[in-house]
């Protein structure tokens, strides 16, 4: 039975080196935050860690996300409930952009969020080389989508990946039980109409690379051909709620919930749908599943 959760709303404690958490039995249940709104609502929901973005170097440049300010009162009060705190400085960097990234990393080295999430190997290099203190993962847009794929990446010095989306479940078990680094999986959310980390398509129409952050989703719009229309490369969104029994039992890091770009209601109704069926016994999954739709 999870002990009660105290209530947000007090005033912040000075910023500090977090306490150590003790582990999770089950994987940890990861909610996206997109603004302190929606911090709020994934912690009181029942998140096990939030992954939130800088207003700078986050690939998701459109949500409101948050300054360092923000993260000095947020962290504290988030490992003050025994909730986590992933960075996402997840966007390619130019060359020119690699001196203001690195102050904003020494800024958040002050505050002690508790992994970042990166794409740009040239960045994570200079991370290890000067911040070795911070926990770093692999991005979704890594790609990385197979053994070899978790076998360099942890010869680089990566603590976890973040598989790609389009892996099957089979695929996502045999990693599982083969990978030399930590695991994390989206169970709920968006799809990219290609591999993620891969896609052109944002840059081709629009001019706005999805790498750095500025992806239009043009996939997400109606197209015409001849006399037929439709939304043609819009993927229905991830819902992996009817494998959670299945899911929960694999020896996986964490479970991730997209949506920075999402509102409160809505990551606070999918973040206590999930928080459910992690938690249901295995007899009463269908029962949770029911309640939780």
């Amino acid at each position: 039975m999870k002990k009660p959760r105290r209530p947000i709303h007090r005033s912040a404690p000075p910023p500090s080196r977090h306490r150590p958490i003790e582990p999770h039995r089950l994987p940890e249940l990861l909610a996206p935050a997109g603004s302190p709104a929606t911090w709020a609502a994934a912690v009181e929901a029942g998140a096990d860690a939030v992954y939130l973005g800088l207003k700078d170097f986050s690939a998701r440049a459109f949500a409101a996300n948050f300054t360092l300010d923000d993260l000095a009162r947020l962290v504290p009060l988030s490992h003050d409930r025994g909730v986590k705190v992933f960075v996402a400085f997840n966007s390619l960097l130019k060359e020119e952009e690699l001196t203001p990234a690195l102050r904003l990393l020494d800024g958040l080295s002050r505050i002690g969020p508790d992994a970042l999430i990166m794409q740009d190997l040239g960045l994570f290099r200079l991370v290890k080389r000067h911040y070795p203190q911070f926990e770093v993962h692999a991005s979704t847009l890594t790609a990385t989508h197979n053994l070899a794929g978790l076998r360099v990446l942890a010869g680089l010095g990566y603590d976890r990946a973040v598989l790609a989306r389009e892996l099957t479940f089979s695929e996502i078990e045999d990693l599982a039980a083969r990978s030399p680094i930590g695991l994390e999986v989206f169970i709920h959310g968006a799809l990219c109409f290609s591999f993620s980390g891969l896609c052109l398509m944002s840059s081709f129409l629009g001019g706005k690379g999805s790498l750095r952050g500025a992806c239009t989703q043009p996939c997400r719009r109606r197209y015409a051909t001849g006399k037929k229309s439709g939304y043609f490369f819009s993927p229905t969104d991830l819902d992996a709620s009817t494998l959670m029994l299945r899911i929960r039992n694999l020896p996986l890091a964490a479970l991730k919930i997209e949506g920075r770009m999402k509102g409160a209601q809505y990551v606070s109704h999918v973040v206590r749908a999930y928080r459910m069926l992690l938690d249901a016994p295995a007899d009463r999954m269908e029962e949770a599943l029911a309640e939780a739709a």
